[in-house]
């Protein structure tokens, strides 16, 4: 008989209950206390964000907080959540009618074109391109929820490619509209969100940033639009006349054009500001129409060989043909020509003052002295620079209305 040490006797026992709580374990017999943590409580579905008497909608850092417990996305990505969930049925899509000439000579209504939209008021006030919805016979604006209404045109800007449009919902509809904010703040490199109906896919959206600012874009031969808004946001055909947002969901612009040699985008697009457009829209919802200021002188575009032949002092600017007879121009100082030539089927005065500035801007065309113009109402005083026998001074003249200087 084999005896065991004291010691001996010890480990064998602890090896043996060793083995047995192992055991246990493996079997499942046995559990450990670990503490685990509890699953967060699923958070309530939310559609949509709730809208005030007046339209406006919840700030957008509430919707980020409820998009956050959705699911666990980037801040970034809960910020374009939020801001499409939230301004995207305020967003709409435009189609049009147009009037054609069939082989009989007879007018018959076809398929327009198609752009996007914003509704600014609760009355049904919406905000596009002038572009969207020019030579329409009928226009339609097509809501979130799939209803249709026709439309009619409040009032149109082509200088600005502005139009503002009306539609009339059923009574007890709320309308969610997109809020204005200010472009005179914007910086190069800020993240900018543009909603839209590119190529029909509705309330589409594009997500860049703000790649320049104070663009000058010519839009037709006689309209410049001044500090236009660049960006690399994704802007197609069908985009023209929605918003551009900024984080906080308010409108900076309108996208208007794009820059593309294949009809897609590339990555360049401008907008309209939307402190352009406020004032513009303004105007258009209580006259239906803009007024301007101008300068009640027929003036004439210097080109190279009207320079040889007047040997005037300058290669560029405005020569002043004519002046109303005791006008506004007259009165403030502004001279007429007097030698009558012939250019073309015109007749020109030469002699008279050169504009070279108006309102601070160079007038080298007539491009410029509209685009000087576009924000002056009637009866505003402007300094005017001109030069007269080869000797430059300034004048302060004050403002006829357009209309009714270019209708005579």
């Amino acid at each position: 008989m084999k005896l065991y040490s004291r010691g001996q006797v010890i480990f064998f026992s602890l090896l043996s209950g060793l083995i047995v709580v192992m055991f246990a374990l493996g079997f499942g017999l046995l559990h450990l206390p670990f503490n685990k943590a509890e699953p967060a409580p699923a958070a309530e579905a939310k559609n949509a964000a709730p809208a005030d008497t007046q339209g406006q909608t919840a700030p957008v850092s509430r919707l980020l907080h409820t998009a956050a417990e959705d699911i666990s996305f980037t801040r970034d990505e809960q910020e374009n959540i939020a801001i499409y969930e939230q301004f995207n049925a305020a967003v709409v899509n435009i189609t049009t009618e147009t009037m054609a000439i069939n082989w009989f000579l007879e007018p018959v209504p076809q398929n327009g074109g198609s752009g996007s939209g914003s509704i600014i008021d609760t009355r049904g006030f919406v905000l596009t391109n002038n572009h969207v919805i020019e030579n329409a016979y009928k226009v339609y604006i097509n809501l979130a929820d799939g209803s249709q209404y026709e439309g009619s045109i409040v009032g149109t800007d082509p200088e600005n490619d502005i139009a503002v449009l009306k539609f009339t919902p059923p009574r007890g509809t709320e309308l969610r509209i997109i809020p204005y904010g200010t472009s005179d703040s914007l910086r190069v490199g800020q993240k900018v969100l543009a909603i839209g109906n590119p190529f029909a896919l509705e309330r589409t959206l594009t997500v860049g940033i703000v790649s320049g600012l104070g663009r000058p874009i010519q839009i037709s031969r006689q309209n410049i639009v001044r500090d236009m808004i660049q960006t690399d946001a994704s802007i197609n055909p069908g985009n023209s006349g929605g918003p551009l947002l900024d984080t906080q969901g308010r409108m900076i612009g309108i996208n208007t054009m794009i820059y593309s040699p294949s009809g897609g985008s590339v990555g360049i697009g401008f907008a309209v500001p939307v402190n352009t457009a406020k004032r513009v829209a303004a105007e258009l919802m209580q006259y239906g129409k803009v007024r301007r200021g101008w300068i009640d002188a027929t003036v004439v575009q210097i080109f190279p060989s009207l320079v040889n032949y007047a040997k005037l002092p300058v290669e560029a600017g405005l020569l002043v043909s004519r002046t109303r007879r005791s006008g506004l121009a007259e009165k403030a100082g502004i001279r007429q020509g007097s030698e009558a030539v012939r250019i073309g089927s015109s007749v020109v005065y030469l002699g008279g003052d050169i504009i070279t500035s108006v309102d601070g801007m160079k007038t080298n065309t007539l491009a410029d002295l509209y685009s000087a113009l576009e924000d002056n109402k009637p009866g505003e005083k402007v300094a005017v620079e001109i030069i007269r026998g080869g000797k430059t001074s300034s004048l302060e003249i004050t403002l006829a209305d357009r209309e009714e200087v270019l209708s005579q």
